[in-house]
Formats: C-alpha cells, structure tokens, sequence
C-alpha cells in the first residue's frame, strides 16, 4: 500500500469528461490524501459581502481532486472508497442565493451569507443558542460516465459526482460503478455540515484535506453509488450501529425512490441470500428512504438505508 497527495494547486477539473488526463495513478488499496478548495474555487472568503454571491465566476466553480487511474478498473467492476478522515480549515460558509434551491427565488430575494467558525469543537454556532454539529464529508466524489464528455459537475448521474450526501463521513465506504477503465475517480466540494437534501444549496462550503482509501471490486455490476457503514463510535447524529445505503439517481423522485428500494432489493439477494419477496417487506420495515440530494435539477438522488441490526449475525 502506498501513499499519493494531490495539492491544492491540482484541483482544476471542472468537468466529467473521460478524455481527461489522470493527474495520478494507483494501485487498489492505495491511500490518496486530496487537498481541495471549496465549491466556489476560493471565491468567498471571511471577509465577502453577501452581494459577492451574486457575481460568482461559474467558470471556477467545482474544482475537483483528480481523476485518478486506479490499475485493473473496467467497466462492470466498482471503487470501493473507503473514507478514512479530513482535516478541517479554521472556517467555513453557507448561502442562500436567489433562484437556487428548492424554495422558489421569490421567497429569498436578497443573497444570505453567513461564516462559521470550525474551531470550537466538534459543533459551530449559527446565531445564539444554535449549534449544528460538524460532520465533515465530501459533497462531490465520483467516475464519469461511458463516454461522458464536457459534461458539468452537477447534477448527479449514474457513477456518483455532486452526490451531497451527508452520509459519507470517517468510516464509510463509497461503491462507485465504474464506466471507463481506470475509473477516474474524482472529489472535492467539501463540507463541514450539511442535511439531507442541501435545500437551501449549500452546506457549510469550506476547503479540506480528505484521506481515502480506494478500493476495486470486480464485476460487482451496480447501477448507482452504494454506500457501507460499519458499526462503531460515529459522529454526533449517527448512532453507533452500521447499516448499508443503496442509491437512485433519476429526473423524478418517485422513479428515484424505486431505483433505490430496487437495488436495495438487489444487495440483499447477493448480500444476505434473501428472495426478492422478503427483501422488499424487510425495505418497508426497516429501511428509511431519504431524499439526500433535492437542489440540483434536472436530477435527483434518493437513498434506501438499512440497518445492519436486523441481521443477527450483524
């Protein structure tokens, strides 16, 4: 096992695009430790005025970390990215900006920022008396497409990318399909907190240091992003047991919704053995569908979690 870093100063790609270069190349089961900016490419910083979010540079937003070759990935086969930790800046931001998110741009009309200190422990505060507890992740890991060229960061597609889903903190592993050899895995738009569905289109934006360790299974054929996570001490809203997290990415929630519960269905025939009847009761029981991922249109992404608990044997 080695180790590779990617600096700052690489996280250029602003494109799902297979023709990309890879700035690295790995061997499964190596370690990448990924420095990245925030979503916007530096363009906020402590001092900026809300109105600075109106004047935005599109052209410099998503800068990403890679794409990284990983040896012996083909399409069929699955990176398995195992999140090992982050290091966090001393501050982060987050934003309303008319005509983004999910309420409609009359009901916010003048831009929101607001800076949070990432200094005072394991929580920030947001006005007195409210603290979110932090929970760093990355917002944007991903593999392009077949074929994808040019394509833009957001929204979601099939091989993950600006997924923003909250659940991938310290500890998870990220099954992403792989479309094109080599996987050209990629990541960044970090986020110190953020909830499910990112409503108002922006966690806590901030830069970060992300250690992963990038996996390969062959021929596990999935058809969107797969998450396992084990049982243990977690973070602060996330009880200790482990439970596994299938995905539907679509332009519909409903059809969303029942990608998920199908690959879900999917996992736990290869998984746990059970027929496809008793997967689905045991979906409705025990499993919780989120919506993780509601703000960038046209796509959508919903997840199936099930908790490892029902399984007596773990």
């Amino acid at each position: 096992m080695r180790e590779h870093r990617i600096g700052r100063e690489a996280t250029t790609h602003r494109l799902w695009d297979v023709r990309i270069e890879p700035v690295l190349s790995i061997e499964p089961g190596d370690v990448v430790v990924a420095e990245t900016d925030d979503f916007a490419g530096g363009q906020i910083t402590r001092d900026s005025a809300p109105d600075d979010l109106l004047h935005l540079d599109f052209d410099r937003i998503y800068p990403l970390a890679g794409p990284i070759h990983v040896a012996g990935a083909e399409p069929g086969d699955a990176l398995a990215v195992e999140i090992l930790g982050f290091d966090l800046p001393e501050w982060g931001w987050a934003c309303i900006i008319p005509g983004f998110g999910l309420l409609p741009p009359g009901e916010f009309e003048r831009p929101v920022l607001r800076v949070f200190d990432l200094t005072e422990g394991d929580s920030t505060e947001l006005v007195p008396g409210v603290r979110i507890p932090i929970e760093p992740f990355c917002g944007t890991m991903g593999v392009p497409g077949a074929g994808m060229q040019g394509v833009p960061i957001p929204p979601p597609h099939a091989g993950g990318g600006n997924i923003d889903c909250r659940h991938l903190t310290a500890g998870t592993t990220l099954y992403l399909p792989v479309a094109a050899p080599g996987g050209l895995l990629s990541v960044g738009d970090a986020h110190a907190a953020q909830g499910d569905g990112e409503v108002a289109i922006s966690g806590i934006e901030c830069a970060m240091t992300t250690r992963l360790k990038v996996g390969l299974v062959k021929a596990l054929g999935l058809p969107a992003p797969q998450l396992r996570r084990p049982a243990g001490p977690l973070t602060p809203r996330v009880d200790g047991g482990g439970w596994y997290g299938t995905f539907g990415v679509r332009d519909d929630l409903m059809a969303a919704s029942q990608d998920a519960v199908r690959a879900m269905i999917d996992h736990l025939g290869r998984e746990r053995g059970l027929g496809r009847e008793d997967a689905y009761i045991l979906c409705s029981l025990a499993g919780d569908l989120k919506i993780t991922e509601v703000v960038d249109a046209p796509m959508w992404m919903v997840g199936c979690f099930l908790p490892d608990a029902v399984f007596i044997d773990g």
